[in-house]
C-alpha cells in the first residue's frame, strides 16, 4: 500500500527525530497530554500532564512570582526526578532559550535553543537540535490561545498544543488547560520543554490575544483561532 505523500513525509520526519532529551519519552504511538496549568496568578508557576488514562506524566514545580526571575525552569517525571533544565540565554537578541538534560545548566552542553524568527514579517519559533546537527523544528500559532504547531524542517506537524473541549458538555474549557498531541516517534519530554520555553516568553500577558475567551461553546472557529496567528 502506498502512503499519500504528506503521511509518507510526517513518518519519516518523525522517525529522525527520535530521542532530544530521553528515549524513554519517545511516542510509540500518537499520543495525547492533558497539560494543566497550576497557577494562573503568574506566568510560569507549574505544570502538570497527564497521559489519557489519568496518569500523571511530567510536572513542574514554582514557587510564587519571584521563581521565574532565575530564568530557568526544571521538567520533572511523576516521581519528581529532574529530566530538563531550561534557562533563557542572556544576553540575547531574539530571546533565546536553552534546554539541558537533568537539573541545572552549569558545565553542560545545551541539547537544543529556542528563538523567536529572525525572519523579518515572520512570526514564529525556531528550535535547533544540537545533538543532531541540521535536525531543525518551527513552531507556529498562538500559544497565548493555545492554539500552535511544531513542525519539522520538511513542514510535517509533529506535535500540537490545542484547547481542550470538554467530551460531555462540549464546551472548551479555560485556557489552563490544553491537550499536547505529540505524533508517534517525537520525545514528549522535548515537547514539555518548548511548551515550558512558550510559557516563559508569552506567559498570560497575551492571554487573550486572538479574541478567545474561557468558556467558548465549540461551533465555529472564533476570530484568530486559525493556528497560522501570531505566537
Amino acid at each position: 500500500m502506498l502512503w499519500p505523500s504528506a503521511a509518507k513525509r510526517m513518518a519519516e520526519a518523525v522517525t529522525k527525530s527520535g530521542a532530544i532529551v530521553e528515549e524513554g519519552y519517545v511516542c510509540k504511538e500518537e499520543t495525547h497530554l492533558t497539560v494543566l496549568k497550576t497557577s494562573l496568578f503568574f506566568a510560569g508557576d507549574g505544570f502538570t500532564a497527564y497521559d489519557c488514562k489519568g496518569a500523571l506524566v511530567f510536572r513542574v514545580d514554582s514557587y510564587g512570582p519571584d521563581a521565574g526571575d532565575t530564568g530557568e525552569v526544571v521538567l520533572m517525571d511523576a516521581s519528581g526526578r529532574c529530566i530538563l533544565t531550561v534557562r533563557r540565554k542572556r544576553p540575547s537578541l531574539h530571546q533565546r532559550w536553552e534546554g539541558f538534560a537533568g537539573e541545572g545548566a552549569d558545565g553542560k552542553k545545551p541539547l537544543f535553543s529556542v528563538r523567536r524568527s529572525s525572519m523579518i514579517g515572520r512570526s514564529s519559533m525556531t528550535v535547533e537540535v544540537y545533538t543532531n546537527p541540521g535536525e531543525e523544528y518551527q513552531i507556529e500559532g498562538s500559544f497565548a490561545c493555545r492554539n500552535c504547531n511544531i513542525l519539522a524542517a520538511d513542514k510535517a506537524i509533529v506535535a500540537e498544543i490545542r484547547r481542550k473541549v470538554d467530551a460531555t458538555s462540549n464546551v472548551v474549557l479555560g485556557k489552563d488547560v490544553f491537550v499536547l498531541s505529540l505524533k508517534a516517534g517525537f520525545d514528549g519530554a522535548f515537547a514539555m520543554g518548548l511548551v515550558l520555553v512558550l510559557d516563559q516568553i508569552y506567559g498570560i500577558g497575551d492571554d487573550d490575544a486572538g479574541g478567545l475567551h474561557n468558556g467558548s461553546k465549540v461551533g465555529a472557529a472564533p476570530t484568530g483561532e486559525d493556528s497560522n496567528s501570531n505566537i
